[in-house]
């Protein structure tokens, strides 16, 4: 009886403090929920088990690009480069160019001592060392380099010019076509007068053979035995002897 006057007596006190009272099931009512600062480095956010998603995204390490994506970063830093940048990097393109044997000097003209039997106005070809005299007065000579007939196609004798021309047409004899062809070269029919032509700037002919003294649009072969029996020479050469030797002229070739 003591007992319950007690418990009614702190009852009414603390009804009379203004404090409501607690049933036994208000420990199972259901709490506020927790709210989480928006602040995610806070320390305590860092301390839970699964961190929010944005967190995750802040806090971890960035993984290292494969080795495709370390090529497309290094394209797109030299497409971002200057121009000139770009263009120094390159490699730089040589042109290559075809040099062709410097003729000796010793076939460029000049004038000798000559001291033969033969009169002044008289051509002499020495096809042993590749040389054309023009006999002039007072035991001089005009020579030339030319080049001369290859192997097989040397020749001897004494002829006189009987004709000149300037800029020649080219018709190739049935002879060395057929020949040149055996050989899986084919030769044209005609080639008219020009610098692509084998003749050059000038021809002398000689007597009635098919053999010339004319130019050539291989100067580099002066000085050699390269012709199927033609005398050949530089253009501005044979230019000039064609001045000197009026058709008439003997030609001797040794």
């Amino acid at each position: 009886m003591k007992r319950a006057l007690f418990l009614f007596t702190c009852l009414a006190g603390a009804l009379s403090m203004g404090f409501s009272p607690a049933l036994a099931n208000d420990r199972y009512i259901e709490r506020p929920p927790v709210r989480v600062s928006p602040d995610l480095a806070a320390p305590w956010v860092l301390q839970l088990g699964k961190a929010p998603d944005n967190a995750r995204r802040v806090h971890r390490t960035q993984p290292a690009p494969r080795a495709g994506a370390q090529a497309q970063q290094r394209q797109r830093a030299v497409q971002t480069q200057p121009a000139r940048v770009q263009q120094a990097s390159a490699p730089r393109m040589v042109q290559k160019r075809t040099v062709r044997p410097q003729i000796n000097p010793i076939y460029l003209p000049q004038v000798v001592n000559y001291n033969g039997k033969h009169k002044p106005g008289t051509v002499i070809i020495d096809t042993r060392d590749n040389f054309l005299f023009l006999v002039e007065k007072n035991g001089k000579a005009r020579r030339y380099g030319v080049g001369t007939g290859k192997p097989g196609f040397e020749w001897a004798g004494t002829h006189k010019v009987s004709a000149k021309r300037e800029w020649p047409d080219w018709r190739p004899p049935a002879e060395m076509i057929a020949r040149e062809k055996a050989r899986g070269r084919h030769l044209p029919t005609f080639v008219a007068g020009g610098v692509e032509n084998p003749l050059g700037a000038r021809a002398l002919y000689l007597g009635s053979t098919l053999y010339r003294i004319h130019g050539t649009n291989q100067p580099w072969t002066i000085g050699a035995a390269v012709s199927s029996g033609c005398i050949r020479m530089r253009n501005e050469d044979v230019v000039d002897l064609y001045e000197r030797v009026p058709v008439g002229a003997t030609v001797v070739v040794m």
